[in-house]
């Protein structure tokens, strides 16, 4: 079937059939399978995709804050094809062009001596491996991870999980130690400035690192900027301070750039924001925009010596896979060139932060905006004195049913919103227009106040 355009004619009838064989066959994660009702989508291109009935949303998701460079860019799908037409796919053993060149791209950009790149198929495995080369490289069973965070729903990476999604596959036993980041709006430290909380939270970090036992502890891991769980920019001088006690105590550094990693914070990596340099660094989504499944781990040059001579045991059957790695070669060297990274910090600057920051002023139910680039949260209150969250946490059913409003009425003014419990997230791609952020904003604006009609 020839694939739609944003101006082909609706097919209701041929989407009705894909719609009827996905929910036939297709087992979809983080889902009560009869309670869902997936969109079928025909197309998409650049920040838009749009459905068979002709309906046509912009895309304030990035899918899941991966497409960075948008959908369907043209230099990456000819890369892609022309990989394909060359070696298709090929063991993970062996030297190969696509690979060794986006490896070296890669390694260019990774702050420090981050220089060597083990390769994955996505963010979750990054994780696994992270974690395990920083056990091995330590001999120390144990791993600090916070609450607020997200990395991955593989066995390791969702027990790191700082958030409910966790809770069903917890063993309880896997070496993991959680503590409280640094979030001023909703400070764990009663704190009333960055400053405050950002002494405060390190603190605590140390407190817990000498009552666990700092020889004990391989590794800190932290999301530079925490995405799913409500994009929290840490303030001035906390990644500072971890690295500092990581450095004291010889624990390992892990910076999870998942999601704010190639350009989604307005830098290549959000660590250049703090000037920090971590040990370990996973990364995907962005890497590629999704175009084919690639993820990793930039590994520092004290930890890669680690497997100099003692073989790293870890390994997957398509690591570093050609067309995934020709894509990601194609997608870094079209956001140098496009300056798609300084095109991101723009957005922020100019359209997003000032755009959305008007917005709280006039929605009662819009209690902070925080955010870098295009990577930006709205947090949605009941109360803006008390700071009572629009639905309690990890609300379903009629307990969520002011948030499920606003998600309505954002596609019914056609755009595709990233909600998560009392959040929305403004993350659209990173090649976004001016004139279609403004087009979300107003869109937002629109629904916001639906929000507000929740309000007290």
């Amino acid at each position: 079937m020839t694939p739609l355009t944003p101006y082909a004619a609706p097919d209701p009838q041929a989407g009705a059939a894909v719609k009827a064989t996905d929910r036939a066959h297709v087992f979809h994660s983080w889902s009560a399978q009869e309670l869902i009702d997936p969109l079928a989508v025909a197309g998409a291109e650049g920040s838009y995709f749009w459905d068979y009935e002709g309906n046509r949303y912009l895309d304030f998701a990035s899918g899941l804050v991966f497409t960075n460079i948008g959908y369907q860019h043209p230099k990456v799908v000819a890369a892609i094809q022309e990989q394909a037409g060359k070696l298709a796919t090929f063991a993970p053993a062996f030297a190969l062009e696509a690979r060794s060149e986006a490896a070296r791209l890669i390694a260019e950009r990774t702050p420090g001596d981050l220089d060597k790149i083990f390769f994955t198929n996505g963010g979750a495995e990054a994780v696994e491996n992270a974690i395990r080369m920083a056990r091995v490289h330590t001999g120390r069973p144990k791993v600090l991870s916070a609450y607020r965070s997200y990395h991955g729903a593989t066995t390791t990476a969702i027990n790191l999980t700082g958030d409910p999604r966790r809770w069903a596959s917890d063993s309880g036993a896997a070496g993991v130690v959680r503590f409280w980041a640094p979030f001023l709006y909703r400070s764990p430290f009663y704190s009333s400035t960055e400053q405050e909380e950002c002494a405060r939270a390190l603190d605590h970090l140390e407190s817990v690192i000498a009552h666990e036992g700092p020889g004990t502890i391989a590794a800190v891991i932290l999301e530079t900027v925490p995405g799913t769980a409500g994009i929290m920019v840490p303030p001035p001088g906390y990644l500072a301070g971890v690295r500092e006690l990581c450095d004291r105590h010889g624990i390992v550094f892990v910076a999870d750039e998942v999601m704010a990693g190639f350009g989604r914070t307005g830098r290549w990596f959000a660590t250049e924001h703090f000037d920090v340099v971590p040990d370990l660094l996973t990364f995907a989504k962005g890497v590629n925009s999704g175009y084919v499944p690639l993820g990793g781990v930039a590994i520092s040059g004290a930890i890669a010596d680690t497997f100099a001579r003692r073989p790293y045991p870890g390994g997957l059957t398509y690591s570093g896979h050609p067309l995934a790695c020709a894509a990601a070669v194609a997608t870094i060297e079209l956001m140098a060139e496009e300056g798609i990274v300084e095109q991101a910090a723009h957005l922020g600057d100019a359209v997003l932060g000032p755009g959305l920051r008007e917005l709280a002023a006039r929605h009662p139910s819009v209690g902070e905006v925080r955010g870098l680039g295009a990577f930006w949260a709205v947090e949605l209150v009941r109360d803006r004195e008390t700071r009572e969250p629009l639905v309690p946490y990890n609300a379903t059913g009629e307990a969520n049913a002011p948030m499920a409003a606003f998600a309505a009425a954002c596609r019914k003014n056609g755009l595709w919103p990233f909600v998560n419990m009392n959040r929305t997230h403004a993350v659209p791609p990173l090649t976004t227009s001016e004139a279609e952020a403004k087009e979300g904003l107003a869109a937002l604006d629109a629904a916001l106040a639906v929000a507000d009609e929740h309000t007290v």
